[in-house]
């Protein structure tokens, strides 16, 4: 595994922010009352096993001003994080050529547990950032590619994961905006003997800048986090609340608002939204040597949306309902450890991860205005998997590092169909995957990188057992469970602690079948296999504490193997080109000022590359003013008032009055308008 990062991760929450009268304890002699992490200013050389991997600190998270929480995955170069519905809802992600949709091959994690969620009632791997609160993040540990042993389901584009604060200052902060923008943030820290103690709660409200609709947002946060040493490592819980509920201005057609029907803010379907909750309850016990986790999550999610209008049913609409009531259980359990061989130094970590999701309703039905008509499909998924890890490091001499890795991952699930009893039944599937990379840090700010990796990710259980369309009853073929990826990747880095990090990367991946249960039918949808290869450049400069300056560029070339009849070879929705720069200008005090540009290129919105999206580009700016015990923020996002889309797509639907087979036409998401944000921020 990446033994920088898992030294890393143990030493921030093993030992960091703890008080200073624990400095006679021998874990935590050495530590500070508070660490501010700087990623962009961390030495990877030596210690990374890719060039695409990275940390992100909590003093660039603060740096950047935010839309919505998931912006902050796009620290991560090349990550593209949109929306093409209400705030409440998981965000699209884009990286290396997928449209990873809400996350299917990407996975997130926090405090030891994951995010992404397996047959999820509105898409597979489905990742709702929405619980986190940024200012809570110590730091963000992110890779790309399957080139690490501890990475597992969804890892097949890279992973990340989030670490949580051990102590934090005490702060309120109270935030207003445009269109009804309201937060409150409250945190603290309290001291309890030997440990600490994190609250912390959010509120939010907002209606957004849609003509049609009021979002009325309504969000809740709550955080308690208690950690003390215990013996040789340290030990923490976390409990975290989240409830939120909103309305949806989902994409809308562009043929409603070339005729004038509706404004590009304007909505189809007034009565979309949804509402969503998560409990959690998380331990963890970290060492040197050891590193243990268990987890506990209550997820609840009712989500109504309305794509095509009035095709399916031209009376009703096409409104449907999409329901995900589960728990999950899981942990894991990882030793590592260093010895010689000869002239070899070999660092080891093996380990189990676990994980139980026990989904007592996950179902899709017809609506109208809210209100069930019928049910497609409702059924009750057990579902577990088990997976053992291994992986080594080995220092051949000075220069050279060599690393070996192996995992094997079991999954067994069962379904129990209301609906359609054809389609109960039991699915398991087993899967091995190997790893290699090696090393060469050529000049003292100068190291190499090759590395090569197979990953995996699954599909949607009901997918694995279906043997029959839930609404028409014709016979279907059932899936594989879990599907296959092999990749590689030639890196360089370049690191100089005095002004510049830079990284280079090409990559390739190739796919086996993709075949996803899709969430919106109720059915199967199988994919042809595909392979992508790109190139990514990152590159971040700072001159003194005063001035910094960061940019990423990412190219990826996508596409499907094998020929289908009427079909291209174009993978719908790639991006083949996403860029982003930023410029931060802090004075010694008391003020700091800062600029970003995101930019992603054309979309490919079907096989044949015949209709393709515009290019969007937004720029976002801050400043923030110190002053004593206060500071002042003010945000202005798309700061030049683009109207790019956020996310395009391109199928049929039907409007009132249009021919019954429907309309083929571009369907999108503006970004929102020029959007300014206070915040008041007291320091306790």
């Amino acid at each position: 595994m990446n033994f920088y990062h898992y030294s890393l991760l143990v030493s921030t929450l093993v030992s960091c922010c703890l008080p200073n009268n624990l400095a006679a304890d021998p874990v935590s002699a050495h530590m500070i009352e508070q660490i501010t992490i700087r990623g962009r200013q961390t030495d990877l050389l030596g210690h990374a096993s890719s060039a695409s991997e990275g940390v992100v600190g909590d003093a660039e998270i603060s740096d950047r001003p935010l839309l919505r929480t998931g912006e902050v995955l796009e620290f991560i170069p090349g990550m593209v994080v949109t929306q093409h519905s209400g705030s409440g809802k998981a965000n699209q992600y884009f990286l290396r050529g997928f449209n990873l949709d809400h996350g299917t091959d990407f996975s997130v994690s926090i405090d030891g547990m994951p995010i992404n969620m397996r047959s999820h009632g509105h898409g597979q791997g489905y990742t709702d950032l929405s619980f986190i609160m940024p200012e809570l993040i110590s730091q963000i540990s992110y890779r790309k590619g399957a080139y690490y042993a501890d990475d597992g389901d969804f890892s097949t584009a890279g992973s990340a994961r989030f670490s949580i604060q051990n102590q934090t200052p005490a702060t309120i902060t109270v935030s207003a905006g445009q269109n009804n923008y309201r937060r409150l943030l409250a945190k603290d820290s309290i001291i309890q003997g030997n440990g600490s103690l994190v609250l912390a709660g959010e509120l939010q409200q907002y209606d957004g800048p849609w003509t049609d609709i009021n979002e009325n947002v309504k969000k809740i946060n709550a955080l308690t986090r208690f950690s003390e040493p215990l013996g040789t490592g340290r030990f923490s819980v976390t409990v975290m609340v989240y409830d939120n509920s909103w309305n949806a201005a989902d994409q809308i057609p562009a043929r409603t608002v070339s005729s004038g029907q509706i404004d590009r803010l304007g909505s189809v379907d007034t009565t979309v939204g949804g509402q969503s909750s998560r409990y959690s309850l998380s331990a963890s016990w970290l060492s040197d040597g050891w590193q243990i986790s268990a987890y506990a999550i209550d997820y609840k999610i009712d989500l109504w949306s309305n794509f095509t209008y009035f095709l399916t049913n031209p009376v009703a609409g096409d409104q449907f309902q999409q329901v995900d009531k589960r728990q999950i259980l899981g942990g894991q359990l990882s030793h590592h450890w260093h010895h010689r061989v000869g002239q070899f130094a070999i660092e080891h970590v093996v380990g189990g991860q676990l994980r139980y999701d026990d989904i007592d309703e996950v179902g899709l039905y017809n609506t109208r205005a809210r209100q069930r008509l019928s049910t497609v499909r409702s059924d009750q998924v057990k579902q577990g998997s088990v997976a053992v890890f291994g992986q080594s490091d080995i220092q051949l001499n000075a220069d050279w590092t060599a690393h070996l890795g192996l995992r094997y991952d079991y999954m067994d699930a069962m379904v129990d169909s209301a609906q359609t009893t054809a389609n109960s039944g039991d699915a398991s599937d087993g899967i091995v995957s190997l790893k290699a990379g090696i090393s060469y840090q050529f000049a003292p700010n100068w190291q190499a990188y090759l590395n090569t990796g197979q990953g995996f990710h699954s599909n949607d259980v009901r997918g694995a057992t279906a043997v029959a369309d839930p609404v028409t009853l014709e016979a279907v073929a059932p899936v594989d469970l879990l599907v296959k990826s092999d990749g590689a990747e030639l890196g360089l880095r370049f690191f100089d602690y005095t002004a510049f990090n830079a990284s280079l990367a090409l990559w390739y991946l190739k796919l086996d079948s993709e075949l996803l249960y899709i969430g919106d039918a109720g059915t199967n949808e199988p994919n042809r296999g595909s392979k992508r290869y790109g190139v990514e450049l990152a590159a971040y400069y700072w001159l003194g504490s005063n001035w910094s300056l960061d940019a990423e560029l990412a190219l990826t070339r996508s596409r499907f193997t094998g020929d289908v009849d009427e079909e291209g070879n174009q993978v719908d929705g790639s991006l083949p080109l996403v860029a982003s720069m930023g410029l931060i200008y802090e004075a010694d005090r008391p003020w700091q000022a800062s600029l970003r540009l995101r930019h992603f290129g054309k979309r490919t919105l079907d096989s044949f590359n015949q209709q393709r999206s515009a290019a969007t580009t937004v720029v976002n700016a801050a400043y923030q003013y110190k002053w004593q015990q206060w500071q002042l923020g003010v945000d202005l996002l798309n700061l030049l008032d683009s109207t790019d889309n956020d996310i395009d797509y391109f199928y049929t639907s039907r409007l009132p009055g249009e021919p019954v087979e429907g309309i083929e036409d571009r369907h999108s998401h503006p970004l929102e308008p020029r959007t300014l944000r206070l915040k008041l921020t007291y320091r306790f």
